[in-house]
């Protein structure tokens, strides 16, 4: 079996699934409920679209990538689909390869699917209920791509995770103390380094600083505040965050597939 084709199949399986049928389903339909709830916005209806439908994409997103992460290969090993599928000529390091692009693409697509939504339901209130800002069109985009690479990134820690677990809370729920942490290590790390941070003692502000550089930092990918608001960013710094999203989850996939490629599956 082919990397192709072992990818071909998980992304049926992803499209199958009718949990996440369901999940969809729902965002879209809140996300359609937009204009309605930003118009109880006396003065800032065309903001209030904008960040209400940004938080739902990123939930959305959140959710895929937390249930698939944690599930597309546990489910394998639970169901005994491993051994059936390794004993074909396919490595692990294709196998789990193979799982993350699924999902990395799955991210994609549903990315684009509620983002367009997204769009249609801020031009309606943008236009209902003009504002004297301008929709930040581009800005919009980018915030949603950020988010994409963002939950790509939480995909491929869960997966990481996976490799080493043998239920699915473990993952989930580690996935998720990850991304609360690295949401808000930036904050922490400014406050421990700020003159406020020097009331702390030493050895938390040396784990303070330990651990900001160890999980990623989710916070970075934020640019939610740039699309509601014209304010001025460096472009440069998306191509930083690009190219931080791109060594991480490097990292953390080849930590997945030397760790899953000496585990024992019994």
């Amino acid at each position: 079996m082919s990397l192709n084709t072992l990818l071909i199949l998980n992304i049926r399986w992803i499209i199958r699934d009718r949990i996440l049928q369901a999940l969809a389903a729902v965002s879209l339909f809140l996300i359609m409920l937009v204009p309605a709830i930003s118009a109880f916005s006396m003065r800032q209806t065309q903001e209030l679209a904008v960040t209400l439908s940004l938080s739902f994409v990123s939930f959305t997103l959140l959710i895929f990538a937390l249930s698939l992460g944690s599930t597309i290969v546990w489910r394998d090993i639970e169901r005994r689909y491993t051994y059936t599928v390794l004993s074909l000529p396919l490595d692990r390091g294709g196998y789990v390869m193979a799982k993350f692009l699924a999902v990395a693409l799955f991210l994609v697509v549903a990315a684009a699917l509620v983002g367009s939504c997204s769009f249609i339901a801020i031009f309606i209130s943008s236009f209902k209920y003009p504002s004297q800002i301008p929709v930040q069109w581009g800005m919009i985009m980018i915030a949603i791509f950020m988010d994409t690479l963002k939950y790509m990134l939480l995909a491929a820690i869960a997966i990481l995770v996976t490799t080493v677990s043998t239920s699915f809370f473990m993952p989930f729920f580690t996935s998720i103390a990850i991304f609360m942490a690295g949401s808000a290590s930036q904050e922490v790390f400014e406050f421990a380094t700020s003159e406020a941070g020097t009331r702390v003692s030493g050895v938390v502000r040396l784990a303070t600083r330990v651990i900001y550089y160890i999980i990623p930092n989710f916070s970075a990918f934020n640019f939610k505040l740039q699309a509601v608001y014209p304010i001025p960013f460096d472009p440069k710094q998306i191509s930083y965050v690009t190219l931080y999203f791109l060594v991480y989850t490097a990292l953390t996939l080849s930590a997945a597939v030397w760790i899953f490629s000496r585990r024992e599956l019994t």
